[in-house]
């Protein structure tokens, strides 16, 4: 009879998985490829033939950095903390406690999933600009078990809920907003990139040399609706193509463990797991495109996981009503996503209206002084009138899409034109509020309100509101530093003012 195997001692230093040297050589060869070319170039330029000598050189010396890196490399977990000991001249011992943890991604490139290994990123929310490369730690490679139960030995600590629940899953439906994606124009700029690098002008042949003779010839409008139809079907192309690699067999579950889990990726798949603990609140965004065909992504609004896309991916681009079905299981709350908004005054689309027509009579101004000084051809004259029609229905769809409310414990709001967001923030994620008035603002009576957080975009605007408004948000989501400067319930007075800022840990 035997006995049962010893669960494996968490605290001892563990090392990346063996199969990384295969892999870590190609990284490194990577990475010292412009030092190659360069002593290649260098020893070809004087004839020296030195060239193919060094750039032989460096390719041994980044095959052999691989064994030293793996070597080199430990990590544990212990203590409630996790290290990550590296270095070769000089040890370096990265020492992160779990409760900083926000996120784990794990990722595998094509080779690592040839060999049946993955990368995990450990996010640690760090927002030190002097640090910004170590804000998570990074093992390169695991095998895919490892990876997964170290994931599992990292949110040990969060506490068990609900079993494991299916929230979404990709549909071959969702692929109609492909197209609508700014991934495609993104592609093309960076195939652009490269055929530069590579010395290839794409505009130097025959088709693209008669289009330019079509764009200066009599009458350029043939010409201009060639290229756009051509920009179209090339940006169609490669937004699908994106979409369809990025995001092919996408998933979200909910963890037994208290934790959310995105997959997705045909080429390079990736998982990335966040505490719902750290969850401060959802986004729904529907970019112009996407939102006319009735699209929308949602976005988590997660403590520490801040940058330019707001948040964490929930869903990508699908359908506006699954979108915030999701969005709600994952607040446990419809209120904030499907209630209604409260709309802002009509002052606030008459500010509207007039930058658009100031915007679209500085245009044409600039446009009539270019065209007479001979700067500019006279032939473009229907864009420029286009603008003043085009800019009112912009700023009728961005008044329309104005609107807030509290709901339960979320502070709620909607804003935006080419991207309109609806987000809704817990109140105990709010760390401060501010209420702001321009000149402008003061004359129609209106405020902004700016609610900040340690998590998503960090700032999230109510813009436009009344005073009245505004004051009674500031007392609901932060009573206890506003009340004391709140005598009764009258106007702003100051362009601008702080209502208090919570204590660190709210966040």
């Amino acid at each position: 009879m035997t006995g049962a195997q010893p669960a494996p001692d968490r605290s001892q230093w563990r090392r990346l998985h063996p199969r990384m040297l295969v892999v870590q050589p190609l990284h490194e060869f990577v990475r010292a490829l412009p030092i190659l070319v360069a002593t290649f170039l260098v020893g070809a330029g004087s004839g020296s033939g030195s060239g193919e000598k060094w750039s032989l050189v460096v390719s041994v010396l980044a095959v052999l950095l691989g064994p030293v890196r793996w070597y080199t490399t430990q990590f544990r977990i212990a203590d409630g903390k996790v290290q990550l000991r590296r270095g070769v001249l000089q040890q370096q011992v990265t020492t992160v406690p779990l409760e900083r943890i926000r996120s784990v991604d794990v990722t595998a490139h094509p080779l690592h999933r040839v060999l049946g290994l993955a990368r995990v990123e450990i996010g640690t929310g760090s927002r030190d600009t002097k640090s910004k490369n170590e804000d998570r730690l990074k093992l390169d490679a695991l095998t895919v078990a490892q990876a997964h139960r170290l994931r599992s030995e990292l949110f040990l600590a969060g506490a068990p809920r609900s079993g494991h629940a299916e929230l979404a899953r990709a549909r071959t439906t969702w692929m109609r907003y492909a197209p609508l994606n700014i991934g495609g124009p993104v592609l093309l700029g960076l195939i652009a990139v490269i055929l530069h690098q590579a010395h290839v002008d794409p505009w130097d042949t025959a088709p693209a040399h008669a289009l330019a003779a079509r764009l200066r010839g009599p009458d350029p409008w043939g010409g201009i609706a060639e290229a756009a139809l051509v920009a179209l079907v090339c940006a169609t192309v490669a937004s699908t193509l994106f979409y369809a690699v990025m995001f092919g067999d996408f998933r979200l579950v909910r963890l037994p463990d208290g934790t959310l889990q995105t997959t997705h990726g045909l080429l390079t798949t990736r998982t990335v797991t966040l505490q719902e603990s750290r969850v401060r609140g959802v986004e729904v965004a529907e970019t112009l495109p996407v939102r006319a065909v009735g699209g929308a992504r949602c976005l988590a609004l997660t403590t520490g996981l801040r940058g330019s896309r707001g948040g964490a991916l929930l869903v990508p681009s699908a359908p506006a009503e699954q979108v915030r079905q999701v969005a709600a299981e994952v607040i446990r709350d419809p209120a904030p996503v499907h209630g209604p908004l409260k709309p802002h005054p009509r002052r606030a689309l008459r500010r509207r209206l007039v930058r658009a027509l100031v915007s679209g009579t500085v245009v044409a101004a600039l446009f009539a002084v270019a065209t007479a000084r001979g700067t500019l051809p006279d032939w473009p004259w229907p864009l420029v009138v286009a603008l003043f029609p085009l800019g009112v229905l912009l700023a009728l769809d961005g008044y329309r899409g104005l609107g807030h409310t509290l709901a339960g414990p979320y502070l709620v709001g909607q804003l935006g034109v080419l991207v309109r967001r609806r987000w809704a923030l817990s109140r105990d994620g709010v760390v401060g509020l501010r209420l702001r008035r321009s000149v402008f603002q003061r004359r129609a009576g209106l405020v902004t309100v700016i609610a900040t957080t340690a998590a998503g975009r960090g700032r999230y605007f109510l813009l436009d509101i009344t005073s009245e408004d505004a004051v009674r948000i500031a007392l609901e989501v932060m009573p206890e530093a506003v009340e004391p400067f709140v005598e009764a319930p009258s106007p702003v007075e100051d362009t601008s003012a702080s209502t208090g800022t919570r204590s660190a840990g709210a966040g």
